[in-house]
């Protein structure tokens, strides 16, 4: 790590040009690969990917993507003559719009126009997916159908491929993250040029990263919601990353180190701090490749490539930074190099005096904040969770309105049939269907021209997303439909989509939970010789992740509170959050497990007083944890200031872990057990630390005056 930093310090030049040049050829092969972010979502081996596989093989015009448009009047009837002429209209523009195949008029059959005359659909049949459609043509869909609205006649247009389009763009929200980042940075630091350092550091990873990110999507299909996941990481860890070595650095300068002297020690000691936490954060991400699931594959590498990017360029481009601009940074006026902030040296002081009633009370609290995550359903939220004036949210509950909320999230039932003896058993199939408890009613099949397979369409009774639809799947599956004889079914759709989904989850999670913890504690128990911190920092992570989970299930799914957030309305959690959660989470909580656990660490080797190496880490390492969780739950809030539901879960659930991490795990909870455990805490059994390799992430003892 020295020898890096000395060769960045000295080719100060040469590695920012580096970095310009590099950042300027990824946003040229992005251009150039003119690649675009989709939401294919695969689930291979389950039954709503074998429905879809069927109708793309033999009834591609059932396997793209419908939508609906909703008309709605308040007075009279939509059957009347004017209103019927204005609807056709609609009916026969859309349908000549590219990628709509076909355009089913409310009119052509029954069950599309409600009882009291005042609600009916359209059904938009498109040629794609609606993660393959392009927005343009999707948002034109839209424009044409809602010109054909007047007085008293509302058009509104549901589905998913007008959702994905309707999404916009993530707004400035995060700009306030940065704001409070420059401020804290400011107070931290003191002076400009520090607060300037670690913005260009993590803007520059974040560019670099964008444009790798964007350029491989023409290749890998990566989810829509991937750029903004990792600008949020990437920007909290980012800055992070920097204030901690520049902490460091200005603790050097401090204690009389000339500067290149002193960005050296910074760069061997917390720099090394950064490479072991941004590789666990890496690591963590990486792992949800393991799940087998493509659609959360795009995020997760997008992730941790912003990742990897921050943390290289802490480590390249800010030891050049220092060499440009470190006599600019304000060093701390600190007699004797001592810098304990006297305010946390006093708090330090307090845990020691009494651990076990520290220890407890924060254990409680956590505990408490995470109870609501013992009742949190996974599946995918509807539209009635969409913003209240988007188009989705009113058409979906325009379609409540007249014909109850299963049809906004129906079955496709998919039959493969044989002869005409299974067209007389589909037939009795769907009288069977309409008579299930919870089935609202069920459309007649649809075959296609082989006449070898068909398409039912099945309405819940209750929403989408009510734990009764998916009882009433589970039910059908396994119950009802045949899978065998001269009919054989798959039901698939949307809605079965995100059970299948939650259940390959569940299934991998194990894999995926042990894989990740299990290196991370190979990696602490080997950097710090013990068994005892390891197996602490595993309990205290998952700990943090299930306060944080807890959090977003209390507003997300309970309710509470959600409107001072812009949530007017409740629904369950996506079932790719939870494992999304953990992998950063583990990653970031490892950020001050490692920084602070380490100037404990180096305080322990050199006294081999336990006590007083935790009351002298603590005390000298709480104001910058402090500073940098206070930037990183900025930047994370700041991200629930947009529309997207799945991004406000991120910024919520991010912003809580690392809240309750940070002051509750870091700064309480860990230092008190600590004190409770004693030496014990740095204890390991000879045998295995002959065994282990040794890695250091304190850097060497002295110090060198290098000019």
């Amino acid at each position: 790590m020295r020898r890096l930093a000395a060769f960045a310090y000295d080719r100060r030049r040469l590695v920012v040009a580096a970095w310009i040049a590099a950042i300027a050829a990824a946003f040229a092969l992005a251009v150039g690969a003119g690649g675009g972010f989709v939401n294919n979502f695969t689930l291979p081996g389950t039954e709503s990917q074998r429905a879809l596989d069927l109708l793309k093989e033999r009834f591609p015009q059932q396997s793209g993507d419908s939508s609906q448009i909703v008309f709605a009047v308040r007075d009279g009837r939509l059957t009347n003559a004017q209103r019927h002429a204005q609807i056709d209209g609609v009916v026969h523009r859309v349908e000549r719009l590219p990628h709509v195949t076909a355009v089913q008029s409310p009119f052509a059959g029954p069950g599309a126009v409600s009882r009291d005359g005042r609600v009916a659909f359209a059904t938009v049949l498109f040629d794609r997916q609606a993660n393959e459609l392009d927005k343009a043509d999707v948002q034109r869909v839209v424009d044409t159908a809602q010109a054909g609205a007047s007085r008293g006649l509302e058009v509104e247009l549901g589905g998913q491929a007008i959702q994905t389009a309707e999404q916009a763009p993530q707004g400035a929200g995060e700009l306030i993250g940065v704001a409070v980042a420059v401020v804290v940075l400011l107070l931290v630091l003191g002076s400009l040029a520090a607060m300037t350092m670690p913005l260009i550091v993590a803007f520059a990873a974040i560019g670099l990263a964008m444009a790798l990110v964007f350029a491989a999507s023409a290749v890998f299909d990566i989810a829509d919601f991937a750029p903004t996941l990792a600008v949020m990481i990437a920007l909290g860890v980012g800055i992070d990353y920097a204030l901690l070595i520049i902490s460091r650095f200005r603790s050097e300068r401090a204690a009389g180190a000339e500067l290149r002297a002193a960005t050296l020690t910074a760069m061997d000691t917390a720099g090394r701090s950064v490479l072991f936490a941004g590789s666990t954060v890496v690591v963590a991400l990486l792992g949800m490749v393991l799940l087998g699931i493509s659609f959360l594959n795009g995020p997760a590498i997008a992730a941790a490539l912003a990742v990897l990017l921050t943390m290289v360029g802490s480590l390249t481009l800010l030891p050049a930074l220092l060499g440009a601009f470190g006599r600019r940074v304000k060093v701390p006026a600190i007699a004797d190099g001592e810098d304990e902030s006297p305010r946390w040296a006093r708090f330090s002081a307090l845990i020691e005096r009494r651990p076990r009633a520290f220890a407890v009370a924060a254990t409680a609290l956590l505990l408490l904040v995470a109870v609501p995550v013992t009742g949190m359903r996974l599946g995918s939220s509807d539209a009635g969770s969409n913003v209240a004036s988007s188009t989705t949210r009113k058409a979906y509950d325009l379609l409540s309105q007249g014909f109850g909320s299963g049809f906004n999230g129906p079955f496709l039932v998919v039959a493969e049939v044989q002869g005409d003896g299974g067209r007389a058993e589909l037939g009795r199939l769907a009288t069977k269907l309409r008579a299930q408890p919870g089935v609202a009613a069920v459309a007649a099949p649809t075959y296609n021209r082989a006449g070898d397979t068909a398409t039912l369409t099945l309405f819940p009774a209750s929403k989408p997303q009510d734990v009764a639809t998916k009882n009433l799947l589970e039910r059908l599956r396994s119950d009802v439909v045949p899978r065998h004889g001269p009919v054989r079914v798959s039901i698939g759709g949307a809605t079965a989509s995100t059970v299948d989904m939650s259940g390959v989850l569940s299934s991998k999670l194990p894999l995926f939970v042990l894989v990740v913890v299990g290196l991370s504690l190979l990696l602490l128990a080997v950097v710090f010789r013990s068994l005892v911190i390891p197996a602490k920092a595993a309990v205290m992570n998952l700990l943090s992740i299930g306060a944080a989970l807890g959090v977003i299930t209390f507003v997300f799914q309970d309710g509470h509170l959600g409107s001072l957030i812009g949530v007017d309305s409740t629904g369950p959690i996506e079932p790719f959050i939870p494992v999304f959660m953990f992998a950063i989470v583990f990653g970031l909580s490892m950020d001050y497990e490692v920084f602070l656990v380490t100037r404990m660490h180096e305080e322990w080797e050199r006294t081999k007083d336990a006590g007083f190496a935790v009351r002298h880490g603590l005390a000298l390492t709480g104001k910058v944890i402090t500073a940098a969780a206070i930037i990183m739950i900025s930047v994370f809030a700041a991200f629930m200031l947009g529309d997207d539901r799945v991004i406000k879960l991120f910024g919520l659930g991010l912003a809580s872990a690392v809240l309750f991490d940070a002051f509750v795990i870091r700064l309480v909870l860990v230092p008190a057990l600590m004190h409770l455990f004693g030496r014990a805490s740095w204890w390991m059994p000879a045998g295995l630390s002959r065994r282990l390799p040794r890695l250091s992430i304190e850097g060497p003892e002295p110090r060198p005056q290098e000019g």
